[in-house]
C-alpha cells in the first residue's frame, strides 16, 4: 500500500486531513477547531509522505516529526499520524487501539472543559451558579475544570493583578496578583467547591501567567480542599517553552497536585519535566503532541515516574474525539480522564459515519469499529467545504 496524497480542507474553522492510497482506504485526522491557518502548514508534509506506506506509521512519521514545533505548529504532524493510524486500522481490520498494543480497560474516563453555560456575571455567587449546572448536566461528570486567574479572564478585573491587561493575543499576561485579586480568586474556587462538595472533582485552569511565588501560594491555599489538579499556572497554552525549573520551585512544597502540558511537543520535551517531577499530572493533547503513538509514550514514561496522566483535547473534535477515545483504552493506570472534545457545530454529526462515542456517568465505551471509527459521508460534507477545498473528497 502506498499514499497517494494528502488532502487538507477547513470545514468550520477546523484543519481536517485525508490520506488517500493506492488500495482506495483513506484516513482522516483533524486538529483543534479555529485553526484554520494551519492549512498550508499542513501541506508542506504533502511531498514527504507521499509514496510511503501508511501502514508503517513510525517509519512515516519519522520523516516529519522533526519539522513541527510547539502548539499550535504540532497540530499538523498531529493530524497526520491520526490519519495515519486510521488506515493502518482499516487495512487491518481492526480498532486503533489493537494496534497500540490493545485496550487495558473498556470505557474511558472523561472530564468536563467543554460543556459550558454562559455565566450571568463573574462574582463568586455567578460560579457558583455555573458549576451547579455543569454539575446537574446529563453526562454526570465525575470531574469539572474551571478556567480562573489568567485563564479565566481575571486579570481584566479592577485591581486583580499589578499590571495592564492585553487582550489582542493569546494568553500574554503575567504579573503578581494583588492581595484583592488574590482574596477574590479564593472565594470564587470556594463557591465551586462549595457546589461540587465531594460528590465531583475540582480542577483548575489557572494560565499561563502566573508568578512562581503565586503560584505556590494558591497551591497552599487549597491543600486540603481535594483539587484535582492545577493547571498551566505558569507556563502553558500557547507557552513554547516548558520551563520545568519554575514548577521544581512549586510541585516539591505543596500536596496540591500541580499540571501542565498542553502545549508542548513531542516526548524529548517533556524529559525534564517527568525525570525531574518537576510536575504531578501531564495533560498533552494529542492534536498537538505528536499524535497517538507519541503520547502514549510520554504518558508510559511519566508512570515510571510516579506521574499522573490527564490529556488535554476540548477543542478537538469529533475526529480528536476517537483519537482520545482509542489511546485513552490503552494507557496505563497512571491515566485520570481525558477533556472531552464535542462535535461542534452540530452538523458535525450530520456529515460523518461511523461511531458518535455517547458519555455516560462520565465514561465512553471504547468501540471496536476499524481504524478510528469515523468516516465522512462526502454527499454531506461537501455542503461545508470552501470552494478552494471543492476537491477534497476527489480521489
Amino acid at each position: 500500500m502506498k499514499i497517494t496524497d494528502l488532502k487538507v480542507a477547513i470545514i468550520g474553522d477546523a484543519p481536517v486531513v485525508r490520506i488517500t492510497t493506492d488500495e482506495g482506504i483513506d484516513g482522516v485526522g483533524a486538529g483543534e477547531t479555529a485553526k484554520p491557518y494551519l492549512k498550508p502548514m499542513i501541506e508542506f508534509y504533502r511531498e514527504m509522505i507521499i509514496g510511503n506506506d501508511p501502514t508503517n506509521v513510525e517509519r512515516v512519521m519519522l520523516g516529519i516529526r522533526r519539522m513541527g514545533s510547539f502548539k499550535p505548529w504540532g497540530t499538523a504532524v498531529s493530524a497526520i499520524e491520526m490519519a495515519l493510524w486510521d488506515i493502518a486500522g482499516k487495512a487491518a481490520g481492526l480498532p486503533v487501539y489493537k494496534l497500540l498494543g490493545g485496550k487495558i480497560r473498556d470505557k474511558v474516563q472523561v472530564y468536563n472543559g467543554s460543556v459550558r453555560f454562559k455565566r450571568s456575571g463573574s462574582e463568586p455567587e455567578h460560579f457558583a451558579e455555573d458549576m451547579q449546572k455543569m454539575k446537574d448536566h446529563p453526562y454526570n461528570f465525575s470531574i469539572i475544570k474551571q478556567a480562573v486567574s489568567f485563564h479565566g479572564g481575571m486579570q481584566n478585573r479592577d485591581d486583580f493583578y499589578y499590571g495592564t491587561p492585553v487582550s489582542a493575543q493569546r494568553y500574554p499576561n503575567r504579573g503578581v496578583i494583588t492581595p484583592r485579586g488574590f482574596k477574590y480568586l479564593m472565594a470564587c474556587i470556594e463557591a465551586c467547591l462549595d457546589v461540587l462538595g465531594d460528590d465531583v472533582g475540582l480542577a483548575l485552569d489557572c494560565g499561563p501567567g502566573m508568578t512562581v511565588p503565586d503560584a505556590l501560594k494558591l497551591a497552599k491555599e487549597l491543600e486540603g480542599s481535594n483539587i484535582m489538579w492545577l493547571e498551566d499556572m505558569v507556563t502553558g497554552d500557547y507557552t513554547p517553552y516548558v520551563l520545568a525549573d519554575l514548577y521544581t520551585q512549586i510541585t516539591p512544597y505543596t500536596s496540591t497536585p500541580i499540571h501542565t502540558g498542553e502545549q508542548i511537543y513531542l516526548r524529548q520535551n517533556f524529559v525534564e519535566l517527568i525525570e525531574r517531577n518537576a510536575v504531578n499530572v501531564l495533560g498533552p493533547d494529542v492534536a498537538d503532541v505528536g499524535g497517538i503513538a507519541e503520547m502514549k509514550f510520554i504518558a508510559e514514561y511519566a508512570d515510571l515516574h510516579g506521574i499522573l496522566f490527564a490529556p488535554h483535547g476540548v477543542f478537538d473534535g469529533l475526529i480528536g474525539l476517537a483519537a482520545q477515545t482509542h489511546l485513552a483504552a490503552v494507557l496505563p493506570d497512571n491515566f485520570i480522564a481525558f477533556e472531552l472534545p464535542q462535535a461542534k457545530p452540530e452538523w458535525w454529526l450530520d456529515i460523518m459515519d461511523g461511531e458518535r462515542f455517547p458519555v455516560k456517568d462520565s465514561h465512553i465505551e471504547v468501540p471496536d469499529t476499524p481504524g478510528l471509527g469515523v468516516s465522512f459521508i462526502p454527499e454531506e460534507a461537501k455542503k461545508y467545504l470552501r470552494e478552494e477545498d471543492a476537491n477534497f473528497f476527489d480521489d
